[in-house]
């Protein structure tokens, strides 16, 4: 079952603006809090706007999760286009793949919305399947980063592996965020180079 998207689309000025605000403050709420703890009455008071007001923009919390997941998505999905599209070798796949999870982790790291909206998404089945489709999406630039490099590659095996880096990097994130810095960092660095060794190998 999929989420419904946010109930009015902003049409004006004023109305983007207000949604801009509504966004604005639930990502410092959740930042500040945890999305579990996170209420609607906050959101709209923060916001300064009245509760019915807020429900013409999103049915629930939930809404504003999966909007806010959709737009770092989205983001997120932009960079690591813009890096393994300039790929035209071994060297600069594995020069771009390596760069990109040490750029994510720091984002992680220096934004705990992030995490949140990571952890959010995680524990509710309805909203899992977005970071499963960017998973999807974001290994599927990966597979033909791959096989521009390596056009003889075997293509359903390139897909499933650059999928399935993909998502044990999100759940590395997870992971190295919940520890220590110094083991944080450590585990990501080992997951880097397992990855960098399964693509090279591809």
């Amino acid at each position: 079952m999929q989420e419904k998207p946010p109930r009015r689309q902003p049409a004006q000025q004023r109305s983007r603006e207000r949604l801009d605000r509504i966004l604005e403050v639930a990502q410092q709420l959740i930042a500040d809090k945890g999305s579990e703890h996170v209420k609607m009455s906050e959101i709209a008071e923060l916001a300064e706007i009245s509760i019915g007001s807020l429900y013409q923009y999103f049915p629930d919390k939930r809404a504003i999760v999966r909007t806010l997941a959709e737009s770092y998505a989205a983001e997120s999905r932009r960079c690591v286009r813009e890096a393994l599209d300039a790929v035209q070798n071994k060297a600069q796949l594995l020069s771009a793949f390596a760069s990109l999870v040490d750029q994510y982790y720091e984002i992680v790291l220096d934004k705990p919305v992030i995490r949140d909206i990571s952890s959010a998404l995680r524990s509710d089945k309805e909203l899992m399947g977005i970071e499963i489709a960017e998973s999807r999406a974001c290994g599927a630039l990966l597979a033909a980063a791959i096989r521009r490099v390596k056009p003889r590659v075997d293509s359903k095996r390139v897909n499933a592996l650059a999928f399935l880096i993909w998502q044990l990097g999100e759940e590395t994130m997870r992971l190295a965020v919940a520890q220590r810095r110094g083991e944080g960092a450590l585990l990501v660095d080992t997951y880097k180079q397992m990855s960098l060794r399964a693509i090279e190998a591809a």
